[in-house]
């Protein structure tokens, strides 16, 4: 069942949990179906591939996914990790702000 991610492509994250904790990073790319992210640096893997016209082989090390509950957003005044919170501008719009400082995440 997948769940509706507060987490967008560009967001800087760090690491809660795993090999990888403490690290921070820019996600790459977001999955929500699976509830998976990517993030620029984290969980990298090595992938052994065969020679193609556009590319040679060998050993290729790239990002794997991770799961969003292993991650946190961090906090743009604090840089702490942070929860997020939506709330409406007078506007109308719906922007996304972290809960640890109040400050906004979608300018």
């Amino acid at each position: 069942m997948s769940l509706k991610l507060k987490i967008k492509k560009g967001d800087q994250v760090v690491v809660t949990t795993g090999r990888d904790r403490g690290k921070t990073g820019e996600v790459l790319e977001v999955l929500p179906k699976e509830n998976r992210v990517k993030v620029q640096g984290i969980n990298i893997v090595k992938r052994h591939t065969k020679p193609s016209q556009t590319q040679p082989g060998g050993i290729v090390e790239k990002e794997a996914t991770i799961h969003v509950s292993n991650i946190s957003h961090i906090d743009p005044k604090t840089k702490q990790p942070t929860r997020i919170g939506y709330k409406f501008l007078a506007d109308g719009r719906k922007v996304r702000f972290a809960k640890r400082s109040g400050e906004l995440i979608d300018v």
